[in-house]
């Protein structure tokens, strides 16, 4: 099964609400072209597999851009899936500097109102970020929703995703002190 429907369906088990997947980044399209391509279908598949879901599906990123995946459109808005009880929010040909660019140039006000002009603004708040492949940072995902979010870091490469990552993250989640900065 793939990893990301499997990580899904273990989260949906589990009663989590929302999950947030990145399929590429705008600064993963440098890359050979190949690997863009390979991204893109990837991404394409994944949604092909995650409409026969529960799912409330929305792709974030950069759709008028040519790399974006033409298949993918209609997705932009929230797109429901079975009962959709789990928020899916999938980041595709997302960049940090393209989510906060509006916010940017119109911003005159307290936090609320900047946050609700950058594009990500219906994804909530993340609690736990999960890192694969042992990298350290976060290479600019979602970076206002992330402001206080603990992070985990998996050595093995997603590919290689089992359930154990999963439920050893949401165990050590589980045993952090969440101040939410307070």
């Amino acid at each position: 099964m793939a990893p990301g429907l499997a990580l899904f369906r273990l989260a949906k088990k589990e009663g989590i609400k929302e999950l947030t997947f990145y399929g590429f980044t705008q600064d993963n399209t440098k890359r050979s072209r190949e690997q863009v391509k390979a991204f893109q279908r990837s991404c394409v598949d994944a949604v092909r597999l995650i409409s026969s879901e529960d799912a409330s599906l929305l792709i974030m990123g950069n759709s008028n851009s040519p790399i974006f995946p033409k298949e993918l459109l209609p997705y932009t808005k929230r797109t429901v899936f079975g009962s959709g009880s789990v928020k899916l929010n999938f980041l595709v040909n997302y960049g940090w500097e393209w989510d906060l660019r509006g916010a940017m140039e119109e911003f005159s006000g307290g936090r609320e109102g900047f946050v609700e002009k950058i594009h990500s603004s219906d994804i909530s708040r993340l609690d736990l970020i999960i890192r694969w492949g042992g990298r350290r940072r976060l290479s600019g995902f979602l970076p206002v929703q992330s402001v206080y979010a603990d992070f985990y870091i998996i050595d093995s490469y997603w590919p290689d995703f089992k359930a154990e990552h999963f439920y050893e993250a949401l165990d050590w989640y589980n045993k952090q002190d969440v101040t939410l900065g307070g």
